[in-house]
């Protein structure tokens, strides 16, 4: 097998995509040729464009809920300089892996595309473990995208209550089947046909994209702080290190807050089946997710910078939700209600976002058999031509995690740094692969980063390698350490993967030979019915 996709890097070393003519009898436009020449056969209407494929992808970023629900990380590990300094810094590295992602893209525009590349670009022999180990990576952080966005926003409905009736408490009970009734609502719009989510993502999208330069305007102009904004010398020279670490540390901590918000920009690869013109569009819409997302970011930071009050009593606040204490403190009661009710629409349209992106890489898995009863997984419902049963899947495990909740906010916070270690992971190993192993011989799609394709993974791939171990360290060390403020990042994350990898080990590796094809698999005058056996 590993013979095979070797030769597929090596002898496939051109500009752009090369179709060889085939002989089946499919139908032969560009889309359909380009997924061909993959191995898969069309089951997708691709009703997504690239403005359609960006609206989903900015719709999972969901930049102000996003923000609102990781301020905690950003202002409480490392201040108002933390925030402003951080963001930059990150996003210029962040911005490196999504153009080496949208690479990728390009050249294997298929829903199951980061492991599909692992598998062809790994060195002879590794091949099944190295698509494996990015699949299951990819598939933990796209399913707790959904459960960690609308326990979000369940806390800031609770927030509001708690604002507009002082003597209410809420229970986790009631954050817990709130946050489940958001997963069930979207759980249905997903199950939905392709043009109607379509439809829905693209308004939620300009909902989102108006919501964020609403905020950006109303915080500025609506404060009511005397002073209406802190000294920049202030803002940004004063690092507030709420970790027991070095200030260095602490602002890498920090990152957390930007590698969450920022990790949805890969929701156009995982669409890219039903894109039209999906080699030139959803790369195109990873790069501007990233690139706009990562403006809109800054300036969001920079602004609650300037204008926060009391830091300390945004962190510790018995609203339970830093977002709302913020807002309460630098805005009038009806202005900051408002806001939050902007916030808390955008978050929902963000997490039924993540539930599409999470249905079809699920459903992309499934079609290869690394779930058990896979066959059941990845059906598409012949109604709606969506894959239904994945989307269910994803809802049930979704619930589940949220059962976290009765643990402790320690816990289930855990799902926020989980969500951006597994996702960059999964970036990470086949850009890893293209630059170190390789190199030259990759073949480039039509969208591509010519001689700088190098240089730039390798800026990504450093970066990533860095954070994972900083994303699992506890704000607190020696004495100061204890259940309840431990980071548990590593068993959410490490427990999962290291069972998927046994399972490699002890039985998958026997029939587990990478990414399975459903017709035969044309490239380079080569055909072959997977990627693993020549015919």
């Amino acid at each position: 097998m590993e013979t095979t996709m070797q030769q597929l890097v090596e002898d496939r070393g051109m500009s752009k995509t090369s179709l060889e003519p085939m002989d089946d009898d499919f139908p032969v436009d560009h889309d359909e040729k380009v997924l061909l020449s993959l191995g898969y056969k069309q089951e997708f209407k691709r009703e997504f464009s690239l403005w359609t494929s960006f609206c989903v992808s900015f719709a999972v970023l969901g930049l102000l809920p996003s923000f609102a629900s990781t301020l905690f990380y950003g202002m409480g590990y490392a201040g108002t300089a933390g925030m402003v300094w951080g963001w930059i810094i990150a996003m210029i590295f962040i911005q490196c892996v999504a153009l080496s992602l949208a690479e990728l893209c390009s050249s294997m525009p298929t829903s199951g595309g980061l492991y599909y590349a692992s598998a062809v670009l790994a060195p002879p022999g590794w091949g099944p473990v190295a698509s494996w180990a990015t699949g299951w990576s990819s598939w933990i952080g796209q399913v707790t995208g959904a459960p960690s966005v609308n326990y979000s926003a369940a806390a800031m409905i609770l927030a509001a209550r708690s604002i507009t009736d002082p003597n209410y408490v809420q229970t986790n009970w009631e954050l817990f089947l709130l946050t489940t009734f958001l997963m069930l609502v979207q759980s249905c719009i997903s199950s939905m046909p392709t043009k109607w989510i379509a439809m829905f993502n693209s308004l939620g999208s300009s909902f989102n994209m108006a919501v964020v330069i609403i905020v950006i305007i109303l915080i500025p102009t609506a404060t009511t702080t005397d002073p209406k904004f802190a000294p920049s010398r202030q803002v940004w020279g004063t690092i507030g290190n709420g970790t027991d670490f070095p200030n260095g540390i602490a602002i890498l901590m920090s990152f957390i807050s930007v590698m969450w918000a920022m990790s949805g920009f890969d929701a156009p690869f995982h669409l890219s089946e039903e894109c039209a013109i999906a080699d030139v569009a959803s790369p195109r819409a990873i790069v501007l997710t990233s690139a706009i997302g990562g403006i809109f970011g800054w300036v969001l930071q920079v602004i609650v910078a300037y204008t926060v009050v009391d830091i300390g009593a945004v962190i510790d606040s018995d609203l339970g939700q830093p977002w709302a204490t913020y807002l309460l403190q630098v805005l009038p009661q009806k202005a900051a209600l408002a806001t939050l009710a902007l916030t808390i629409i955008a978050g929902f349209s963000m997490g039924q976002g993540c539930m599409v992106a999470a249905s079809r890489v699920t459903y992309a898995y499934a079609r290869d058999g690394c779930f058990p009863m896979s066959r059941f997984w990845r059906k598409v419902n012949r109604h709606t031509k969506t894959p239904v049963n994945a989307v269910w899947f994803n809802c049930t495990v979704g619930v589940l995690l949220c059962l976290l909740i009765f643990a402790g906010e320690t816990a289930i916070l855990a799902i926020f740094s989980v969500g951006a270690i597994a996702c960059f992971v999964a970036f990470t190993i086949p850009i890893s692969l293209r630059v170190f192993f390789v190199g030259s011989r990759f073949r480039r799609g039509p969208w591509h980063l010519g001689n700088f394709g190098k240089p730039i993974g390798a800026a990504a791939v450093g970066f990533v390698v860095l954070m994972v171990p900083v994303l699992c360290l506890p704000p607190l060390i020696g004495s100061n350490l204890n259940s309840v403020n431990m980071n548990w990042t590593c068993l959410v994350y490490g427990g999962p993967m290291l069972i998927a990898l046994l399972w490699f080990a002890i039985d998958a590796r026997k029939w587990y030979k990478g990414p399975r094809v459903n017709v035969k698999h044309a490239m380079i005058g080569q055909v072959i019915n997977d990627l693993g056996k020549e015919v």
